[in-house]
């Protein structure tokens, strides 16, 4: 059975770790049918194109998605975040960003469960006498019954298939009355129907702290968009590094594609140098082969990117090393 992926390179060393991650799953023999998209920076500053309708309609006859990395310095911030990021997300339903976090040495083994479709990401707000001396900003969290559950749902069913049966949320709800309150009621309504798995909860400025001083109390994290965001790039910096933090845009649904990247950004200072490390790539390709139903290959593919050998060298021979291994 061949998968049909849609691939977008995209900017800086986006393109050159995905050919990597792609080169390393092919080597598993999983057959994979890819289709190559030009999006990102580059191409918005060629021809002001971010991503079509039609891109789109496209990318819900596919499997699933995979993303190097998008963004160049030319581009003003949000232009491609909103354009291409959130868009994607937003049209295709990508309501779970799931981003695993393992460092066997230091006994760090958890995953955050990010709602990805709502919040301060939806772009409710505005500004009132802009440029002046007296200018208001405003930006609303927007929260729903149905997306705060579902998101919750879906992270009591991955506890509930891990071996430490936990779950933590994490909020602020002491100061955010209104959106805590409905997180934390859902979770509570939740809980009743996962008996089997322990439950904590966390106030954000606190998980900052424990997952610097101690990230080993944590199996499984549910968050908001916005923390989640911050809590996710904390994750990557303490098990590892950003290099190997890998991520999954989910549709649990599958009434569309997932979508699968790599969470460090584009990096231009070292793009075309051969310097970028592909391990989150190809542990991100990992994450869609679990998606797909291939979970002998994304388990081989994850155990060669535990092997300290195979991460030296250029791109390439990482890629290679990894690829001899699976």
């Amino acid at each position: 059975m061949s998968h049909k992926i849609g691939v977008i390179g995209g900017d800086g060393i986006g393109p050159e770790v995905i050919a990597e991650a792609l080169k390393v799953v092919r080597a598993t023999g999983v057959s994979l049918d890819t289709v190559d998209y030009d999006l990102g920076g580059a191409r918005y500053l060629r021809d002001g194109t971010i991503l079509p309708d039609s891109v789109l309609d496209e990318w819900r006859g596919l499997d699933a998605l995979l993303l190097g990395a998008v963004g160049t310095p030319d581009v003003p911030p949000g232009v491609i975040e909103r354009g291409l990021l959130l868009k994607m997300r937003f049209d295709l339903d990508l309501y779970i960003n799931q981003r695993p976090f393992l460092d066997a040495d230091a006994g760090i083994d958890m995953v955050v469960i990010r709602e990805n479709t709502e919040g301060p990401y939806v772009g409710e707000g505005g500004a009132l006498r802009r440029g002046t001396p007296h200018e208001v900003a405003t930006q609303g969290s927007v929260n729903t019954r149905m997306g705060v559950e579902r998101c919750v749902r879906y992270a009591f069913d991955l506890a509930e298939s891990r071996s430490r049966k936990h779950l933590t949320l994490v909020h602020k709800t002491n100061v955010l009355t209104f959106a805590g309150d409905l997180w934390q009621r859902t979770f509570d309504e939740v809980a009743a129907d996962h008996a089997g798995v322990g439950t904590a909860y966390n106030h954000v400025d606190a998980a900052c702290i424990y997952f610097v001083q101690d990230p080993q109390r944590y199996d499984v994290i549910v968050t908001d968009n916005l923390f989640g965001d911050i809590l996710t790039d904390l994750g990557g910096a303490v098990s590892g590094g950003i290099g190997f933090a890998s991520s999954g845009n989910l549709n649990p649904a599958r009434t569309g594609p997932s979508m699968f990247e790599p969470v460090h950004g584009s990096a231009p200072d070292i793009a075309g140098q051969a310097k970028a490390n592909p391990t989150a790539a190809v542990l991100s390709a990992a994450m869609m082969l679990d998606f797909l139903g291939e979970a002998d290959a994304a388990a081989r593919i994850r155990k060669a990117c535990a092997d300290p050998s195979a991460q030296t060298g250029s791109t390439s021979q990482v890629g290679d090393a990894l690829a001899a291994r699976v």
